[in-house]
């Protein structure tokens, strides 16, 4: 926004008294070619970025742009002719800091950004501690449906300041055009759907999953230990990163671990991993040969071999010594390539794929027809229908069982509910529903530890924030900068490997 040192900047006082026109062309001639070119430059990009929005009222914010380099009748850099240096040194630096925020803001709206992979979901093809930029414009940006807000955070400022953004004025959901549409396989970052609501002391997990651990009573009235609860815009709802293994309007069902996609099984990537139990050959496991497996430290979990019947190790294949204890048995998520390595060890007596039970503590999605699911075996004989956009589902019990939440909240229906066999949308009865959007399926590659879509259900086109591109940095937690702490061979490496 700063402007150079224009000849018309000088003293008006010492002129003679000018019309409106007289004192416009002079503004005009005196600026220097090299500000026209700087002028053109930003307006070419303008008008590119006005031609992608498809709004071109948008083009009235030419006229500030010309103000701001050629005619200067907007006072913006007053500070320039101040007397006082130490006014001119702090505006400069505001002047800057502003120009720089408002460059990272387009940027992370409409081309990309950073984002940390905070957990091991997708662990193995994208490690706890990578940094990746994410490119928005491969299924075209969103643009902001909260605009106002501080680019550099999420949905909070630090040091517990607030929220970094504003819930008035909001836009409509919207995309740009992009280069494709979301693919089988493709690592997608998007809003967490059940992020609408949070506890403002525990925002993760989410209210939905605290209400069903602890109680709805609970948690809205143990304000000390959970605190208020918040409502988030969807753009402002906490980044995921997972993969997609469902598009609209396919129907998936999963059976032994493996995934089926309208009745045909889905390619596995390399590098899915499921939990496996694994017995040391002798004496425990080494630091050392825990890394030569591949097993990090948050992946280590030690059997209580004491509340197991002895009969029942042996039955399943365990080693048992003479002396009647038990070598240590652990229980870690391994690709198949870490299994045959193991199996290949002469320190490792067995390996043995873990099977998943009927989760106890958080229901499988959908919460009222999923009992006896599991996160191995879902979506019962018929699977689950993703829905697509356009298409009419006829609304019965086990419809509004699946889709209730989507159709409520998600497609802004919040009158929507099932009452005498029907289901009520705005008073009158609704026999078949016409979806307004698409939804799409994610899960984490490492299967047994990843709370994704079997957990809270479908994710909504208008979460939807972008597609990983490359790993910036990446950094291992469990050692230190000088001694590993950097996985100098993740730097620039392909994000999204299987595609």
């Amino acid at each position: 926004m700063s402007r150079s040192s224009n000849t018309y900047h000088q003293d008006i006082t010492s002129r003679r008294k000018e019309s409106f026109g007289e004192d416009f062309s002079r503004r005009i001639r005196e600026n220097r070619p090299t500000r026209w070119v700087r002028f053109l430059l930003v307006m070419i990009l303008f008008v590119l970025w006005v031609a992608w929005m498809g709004n071109w009222w948008l083009l009235l914010g030419g006229l500030l742009l010309f103000d701001i380099y050629i005619t200067g009748y907007i006072p913006f850099t007053w500070w320039k002719r101040t007397k006082n240096g130490a006014v001119r040194g702090v505006m400069s630096w505001i002047d800057a800091i502003v120009y720089a925020l408002i460059l990272v803001y387009f940027l992370f709206a409409f081309i990309g950004q950073n984002y940390q992979i905070p957990s091991s979901s997708l662990e193995k093809t994208l490690y706890t501690g990578d940094y990746l930029f994410v490119n928005k414009t491969v299924y075209g940006p969103r643009v902001p449906m909260t605009p106002v807000y501080f680019p550099l955070v999420h949905n909070e400022l630090p040091f517990g300041l607030g929220k970094s953004y504003l819930d008035k004025p909001s836009v409509t959901y919207k995309r740009l055009k992009g280069q494709r549409q979301i693919e089988a396989g493709d690592i997608v970052v998007f809003n967490f759907p059940a992020g609408d609501s949070v506890m403002s002391k525990v925002p993760n997990p989410d209210y939905y999953s605290l209400v069903a651990i602890h109680g709805r009573d609970r948690v809205l009235a143990d304000k000390a230990t959970f605190g208020e609860l918040i409502y988030r815009p969807v753009d402002r709802r906490e980044n995921y990163v997972k993969r997609c293994v469902g598009l609209p309007g396919q129907r998936l069902r999963i059976s032994d671990g493996d995934i089926y996609i309208d009745g045909e099984k889905f390619l596995t990537p390399e590098n899915v991993q499921f939990n496996h139990f694994y017995q040391a050959a002798g004496a425990p496991l080494s630091e050392e040969e825990f890394e030569e497996f591949g097993i990090p430290v948050d992946d280590r979990f030690s059997v209580d071999v004491s509340a197991t019947d002895i009969p029942s190790l042996i039955e399943l294949g365990f080693r048992i010594s003479p002396d009647g204890s038990v070598p240590p048995i652990y229980v870690s998520p391994m690709t198949q390539a870490m299994v045959a390595k193991m199996e290949g060890s002469n320190r490792i007596a067995k390996v043995m794929k873990q099977i998943p039970s009927p989760e106890s503590m958080v229901k499988l999605f959908p919460q009222a027809i999923s009992d006896g699911w599991t996160r191995a075996d879902y979506g019962g004989t018929d699977g689950i229908w993703i829905p697509k956009k356009g298409t009419a589902l006829k609304m019965n019990r086990r419809a509004w069982d699946i889709y209730g939440r989507t159709i409520k909240v998600y497609e802004n229906n919040p009158d929507a509910e099932w009452r005498d066999g029907k289901m009520w949308i705005g008073g009158k009865p609704v026999g078949y529903y016409t979806f307004k959007m698409d939804y799409y399926f994610m899960m984490g590659d490492n299967r047994d530890n990843s709370l994704d879509s079997r957990y809270w259900g479908f994710v909504p086109e208008d979460h939807i924030v972008g597609t990983p591109w490359r790993v910036l940095v990446s950094f291992d937690k469990d050692k230190s900068l000088l001694k590993g702490g950097i996985r100098w061979n993740r730097i620039l490496k392909d994000a999204n490997p299987d595609k």
